[in-house]
């Protein structure tokens, strides 16, 4: 009992924020195949945390969420073989140099970087929210984007689901199998961001960690169930201007907006 109470102490006291942002963020992350590290960094980096140490803690906690989430879509049968295999290896090697780029920048100098970065991207969410994806499947020119997609994913702390599955939706690919397979590589690339971050930086902050992964965890089985189920669309939506407004808001406070 003194171990659990011990335990408890040293909890943030924000813990159960953290939990609830990890499980909504991964029921979103989940349902569209993207959001999950880009709304948990521009959390913490609204929170003051700096762009390498809030990359590092979301990736840590999705080791946790991303390996959930892929046997959860495994389950429900919403993984393709040749799409998981095309981007594996290069995403892998993507997230590797990401991080290992990333642990060598000054946090001060990247930070406003980063937020506009994820401004972008929420703005490109936004943009997919109204455009039509036409029935059809393809995994050409796969490669480069599976290596970007998680350079930048390690670099930003978030941003492989938008880059990578925004982009296969946009050619046309199913949205079910599509998003199952993104976010089970997701898995391979948060591990081998976060044992590179491991290896260069350590690892702090590790409250914040437990409650984004607890969080994650339980509400992965869920966004695998609704992935086939939810309106995409308005979900897209939500969350590019969710995304938009936090990293405007991140830019505002760096740069001392009144």
């Amino acid at each position: 009992m003194d171990a659990v109470a011990d335990l408890i102490a040293r909890l943030p006291p924000d813990f159960l924020s953290y939990v609830a942002i990890g499980a909504a963020a991964q029921l979103v992350d989940g349902a569209l195949g993207m959001a999950y590290g880009v709304i948990a960094s521009s959390l913490l980096l609204g929170l003051g945390l700096p762009p390498a140490m809030t990359s590092a803690t979301v990736h840590a906690a999705e080791c946790f969420t991303t390996g959930s989430s892929a046997l959860s879509h495994r389950a429900f049968g919403n993984i393709d073989g040749t799409l998981f295999r095309r981007l594996l290896l290069p995403a892998v090697l993507g997230a590797g140099v990401g991080a290992f780029l990333l642990a060598h920048v000054d946090g001060d100098l990247i930070k406003p970087w980063v937020a506009g970065y994820l401004l972008v991207i929420g703005l490109v969410i936004l943009v997919k929210a109204f455009r039509e994806f036409p029935p059809r499947r393809v995994t050409s020119h796969v490669t480069p984007l599976g290596f970007f997609g998680a350079l930048i994913d390690a670099i930003g702390g978030g941003g492989w689901g938008p880059i990578v599955a925004s982009n296969l939706l946009a050619r046309g690919n199913d949205f079910r199998m599509t998003v199952g397979s993104v976010n089970a590589v997701e898995f391979f690339v948060t591990l081998t961001a976060s044992l590179v971050f491991l290896l260069t930086l350590g690892l702090t902050h590790w409250g914040v960690v437990a409650g984004l992964a607890a969080g994650g965890i339980v509400a992965a089985p869920l966004g695998a169930w609704a992935v086939g189920r939810v309106r995409p669309k308005p979900m897209l939506a939500l969350v590019g201007l969710i995304v938009i407004a936090l990293s405007a808001r991140t830019l505002i406070l760096h740069f001392g907006a009144p």
